[in-house]
């Protein structure tokens, strides 16, 4: 039935959209931090759907919501009062530190980086956006334009003037040699020089901790030093928490925390895990920056009843759970657990991340060279042996992303690692 499935698949969808693994699976449902395929395959899920599966599989509240709520009315669109979205829309204004906070929901983290593009240039009167090196935002045309990443970067044609700026992986480039602090204040001096040789742009679009690009991030403090620099020439920071928020990372709410001496972005972009698998995404921005169209604009999709049910019963579940508590704790003992791994296998170079969100960079032993071929070949072992993780990179890198549900136990913490210290001996 799968085989049949995959050929149907190939009939009637693009060739462009990426399937996991040589015999790709059909996932038919899931519970807590597991799924089963279908063919009664049951595996431990170490990557959520892409880091959208945020508390659990069919984890009972919000289904209940999902319920209740379809049982009511599913949709209205945003031109009639939807009491769900106001409710959620507090929530996450007051949880986002923004101040004067107002939200716009979306349908996905690429419509909610297109819309603070477009109320950053509006606001700013310019089309020019500065985004890091290896960086993603997504799939339309303006987000396809700004991202870093040649892997995720059909064209270069773009609405939008972009300007690459250097800081966004630690360990490669020409800055990894230093340390923290050298590194930040390298980047900031490149930054500075960079702005002296173009118009003033809108916005500086970044990634907390970079997620397609391999889960790679600066020192805590380079978006400070950053916002210094932009604050000064009046330039926006908008802070993509896509992958990032809700506690993911363990130590912080929101990924722009851990570089928050100089305050909050001006704007911030969010999505995948709020609705844990229902299709929510959104813009945070201060008023004046939210309300300074000049046009109409409604959202037939977003901020629909049936997805703000979910995103309102999830979050409340994470908070009262304390599941970025259980990130950062579960999640350190994963990263060690690993990085003791890493430490016998010679194709690993690198073991990243904080909380949920970790990433193992593969490499040929020996070298720096990516080692996309291994990296595949970890995936295919880890899957045999029960367990789901995901790939990324970019920088001339291949790595292994993890990010499982947030309510992960020490006990699967355990398993997982075990599969992969397993799939990665393989490779060598």
């Amino acid at each position: 039935m799968t085989k049949d499935l995959l050929g149907r698949h190939r009939a009637v969808l693009p060739d462009w959209l990426a399937l996991y693994y040589d015999e790709p699976l059909e996932i038919t449902h899931g519970e807590g931090r597991h799924v089963w395929d279908a063919d009664g395959n049951r595996y431990l899920d170490f990557f959520g759907g892409i880091l959208t599966t945020m508390t659990a599989h069919a984890l009972p509240e919000v289904t209940k919501a999902v319920s209740e709520q379809a049982g009511r009315i599913i949709h209205s669109s945003t031109l009639y009062l939807n009491r769900p979205m106001v409710e959620l829309a507090e929530r996450i204004a007051q949880l986002s530190g923004i101040p004067d906070a107002r939200v716009f929901f979306t349908t996905s983290g690429t419509e909610a980086n297109d819309t603070a593009l477009l109320l950053a240039t509006t606001y700013r009167r310019s089309n020019t956006i500065l985004a890091m090196r290896n960086s993603y935002h997504g799939r339309s045309f303006s987000a396809v334009g700004i991202t870093g990443n040649r892997g995720w970067s059909p064209t270069s044609l773009s609405p939008l003037q972009t300007l690459y700026v250097h800081g966004g992986v630690r360990t490669r480039g020409p800055y990894a040699s230093l340390s923290d602090d050298e590194f930040i204040a390298a980047c900031v001096e490149d930054l500075t020089d960079l702005l002296g040789h173009t118009r003033p742009p809108a916005a500086l679009i970044a990634e907390p901790v970079q997620g397609v690009g391999g889960f790679t991030a600066p020192p805590d403090g380079l978006y400070a030093a950053f916002r210094e620099v932009l604050h000064e020439r009046g330039i926006l920071w908008i802070a993509d928490e896509v992958q990032t928020g809700w506690g993911r990372t363990g130590d912080h709410f929101w990924g722009w925390q851990a570089h928050g001496r100089s305050g909050p972005p001006d704007l911030l972009t969010f999505a995948k895990g709020i609705g844990n698998g229902m299709s929510i995404g959104g813009v945070v921005a201060r008023a004046e920056i939210m309300n300074c169209l000049d046009a109409n604009s409604i959202s037939t999709f977003g901020g629909t009843q049936i997805t703000m049910a979910a995103g309102l019963a999830n979050l409340t579940y994470l908070l009262e759970h304390d599941l970025q508590g259980n990130a950062r704790r579960v999640g350190g003992l994963l990263i060690e657990r690993l990085r003791a791994v890493a430490a016998q296998v010679p194709a690993v170079r690198e073991v990243r991340g904080r909380g949920l969100m970790i990433g193992i960079e593969v490499v040929r032993p020996g070298t720096d060279e990516a080692d996309p071929q291994a990296a595949s070949a970890v995936l295919e072992a880890a899957r045999e042996g029960g367990l789901l993780i995901g790939k990324g990179g970019g920088h001339n890198t291949s790595a292994l992303r993890i990010a499982p549900p947030l309510s992960l136990t020490v006990a699967e913490a355990e398993e997982g690692a075990a599969i992969l210290e397993r799939a990665l001996r393989s490779i060598s």
